[in-house]
């Protein structure tokens, strides 16, 4: 038979006793059909026997090969900080513990997961930095399974304890931040408090990409991302449009080029450049610390609660699946109330309203 795992179809059959499983690295279910049936007839001939398994490449060798080049072709320019802070520094971290990078594919297990999370704990780091490098090693080997160089994932359990950037910031609380930053800090908090783009997708916002006659008050078009579902429209709500059109005319109404430039090697601002500036805003905010990927998780809050369906918070958000998107969005008893009222009034026609409705006991009686 033959079976789908991503984009890849395999075939398994058993012959002699032995399970035989491989996979046909096709995308065509015709080709693998044939590739299986060659197989079956090349061991019947007795021209090959059962094959021996391809021995597995090291975690090092896989890095070094496969995972690396792809995941620099793949992210270095669509989105260098996924690349650069997530990718990059995950394989280094891995590379460097020999004893997980010297295992070959097959022979890395849970155990062996567990014991290369507890040694980067020994190390006085924080859980969300471990669990980052747990995610790169679960991502390289799912892949490694997709490309037929492993057979099964094994279970790669995340430390309990992270802590999280989803704190909403309270109306009061975004009145005092945006008070004690400084014009260039509250400008972008602004925009991502009203729009809720990822800060890396505000930070590369051009010029060309702001179109002031669509909608009400124009749109913004976010073109690169995490995922394919990044490139969106979003509208800009008053404060947004108010923000940008000034800093427009300021810079002389260009056609082209950075909202937010800056002398760095991107040319336009990075979560480094406001790094000091949102410290010492939330110094002297007093206001409970959080970072600025809050502010998008802030809006989408504020968005749920305003009755916004799962669907289109996705849509706005940019979100590949429903399933995020469905975290933020919590129906109260009026909302379901409200939405069974409105399936009522589809009922006209199909129920007969009676002058005097039987009671229970003569319903009963008449039975």
């Amino acid at each position: 038979m033959i079976y789908k795992r991503n984009t890849t179809y395999w075939y398994k059959f058993m012959w002699d006793g032995q399970l035989i499983r491989e996979s046909t690295r096709q995308g065509n279910d015709k080709v693998a059909r044939t590739m299986e049936s060659a197989h079956r007839t090349s061991l019947a001939k007795g021209e090959v026997g059962i094959r021996d398994k391809k021995p597995a490449m090291t975690l090092d060798d896989f890095i070094t090969h496969r995972f690396e080049p792809w995941a620099k072709s793949t992210f270095e320019k669509s989105s260098p900080k996924t690349w650069l802070d997530f990718y990059r520094v995950g394989l280094r971290t891995i590379r460097n513990h020999s004893p997980l990078a010297s295992l070959r594919l097959d022979e890395i297990t849970s155990e062996r997961a567990a014991e290369f999370a507890a040694y980067r704990q020994s190390q006085g780091l924080q859980v969300s930095t471990v669990n980052s490098s747990l995610r790169v090693l679960r991502r390289m080997l799912r892949l490694a399974v997709e490309w037929g160089e492993l057979q099964s994932v094994p279970t790669i359990k995340r430390l309990p304890g992270e802590r999280h950037r989803e704190r909403v910031i309270t109306p009061a609380e975004e009145a005092k931040y945006l008070a004690a930053a400084n014009p260039l800090l509250a400008d972008v908090a602004i925009v991502l408090f009203d729009s809720g783009m990822r800060p890396e997708e505000c930070f590369r916002m051009r010029w060309e990409n702001i179109t002031w006659s669509n909608g009400r008050y124009g749109t913004i078009l976010v073109t690169h991302g995490k995922t394919a579902a990044a490139r969106r429209v979003l509208p800009m709500t008053p404060r947004v449009r108010c923000i940008l059109e000034s800093r427009w005319v300021q810079v002389g109404k260009p056609d082209d080029g950075w909202v937010w430039p800056a002398l760095t090697k991107s040319g336009h601002i990075e979560p480094s450049t406001l790094k000091k500036q949102h410290r010492r805003a939330l110094t002297r905010s007093k206001v409970r610390p959080f970072v600025l990927y809050s502010l998008r998780h802030t809006f989408l809050t504020r968005l749920g609660e305003s009755g916004c369906d799962a669907w289109t918070l996705a849509r706005i958000a940019g979100h590949s699946s429903i399933a995020i998107s469905s975290r933020y969005v919590h129906p109260s008893e009026d909302a379901v109330l409200s939405a069974m009222t409105r399936l009522d009034g589809h009922k006209s026609g199909h129920t007969v309203e009676l002058e005097h409705p039987a009671t229970t006991s003569e319903v009963l009686l008449s039975a």
